[in-house]
């Protein structure tokens, strides 16, 4: 699997976010945007992941089979706020990621457990999301996006509010995808950059390699 963005352009309101953007990343690969506040980071995982349609150029994914796709049935979203429903477990959460590839019920609940269990959750399976820490929280997000099947993880601050432990755990647990997907990280953060394959600079609305 094959993640383009291929002359990328995207203007809110008259202002222009992003000029002409290239990217290229396989899946496997882990690959870290980074930039100040403000700079476009958010509309680039937007735009990659089918959420946005630029103004000009094209955001596509190539399969195995050699066909071009748009991006939005190969990608899972992992965000800063993290979207869990608060009154089910933390095995529940992740299962609906086995249902959006499809799994019945009972299989979808069977990967989520092994997910978790590979995130050292284990001892959280049954908890409900309200109870869970911050760091946990977002381990419970990375292990939906992982069975959810998808190709490509696109992470948009994922550790923006946690502390520096919490953050090294996360990003643990992120980097364990890259057998099976590739990880696209938008950050502020250079020690989560640095735990990338490569990292990429969004400078006046342009990707240029750090």
């Amino acid at each position: 699997m094959h993640l383009s963005l291929t002359g990328v352009t995207k203007s809110f309101t008259g202002h222009r976010v992003l000029r002409g953007i290239d990217l290229e990343m396989e899946a496997g690969e882990t690959v870290a945007v980074v930039g100040p506040s403000g700079s476009g980071k958010s509309t680039v995982v937007q735009v990659a992941g089918g959420l946005l349609s630029p103004d000009e150029g094209s955001a596509t994914v190539r399969t195995d089979d050699g066909r071009q796709d748009g991006p939005r049935h190969h990608v899972a979203f992992v965000l800063q706020t993290v979207s869990l429903l608060t009154f089910r477990s933390a095995q529940d959460n992740v299962a609906l990621g086995g249902l959006q590839q499809g799994l019945a019920w009972k299989e979808a609940r069977a990967r989520a457990r092994m997910a978790l269990n590979a995130l050292n959750l284990s001892d959280r399976l049954h908890a409900r999301a309200a109870t869970l820490s911050g760091g946990e929280a977002q381990r419970v997000a990375v292990a939906r996006a992982t069975i959810s099947g998808a190709s490509f993880i696109l992470a948009d601050e994922p550790t923006g509010q946690l502390d520096a432990d919490t953050t090294r755990e996360v990003m643990e647990a992120m980097q364990t995808v890259r057998d099976t997907a590739g990880l696209l990280v938008v950050t502020h953060d250079l020690q989560v950059a640095a735990s990338c394959d490569r990292t990429l600079v969004l400078d006046d609305g342009r990707l240029r390699p750090a």
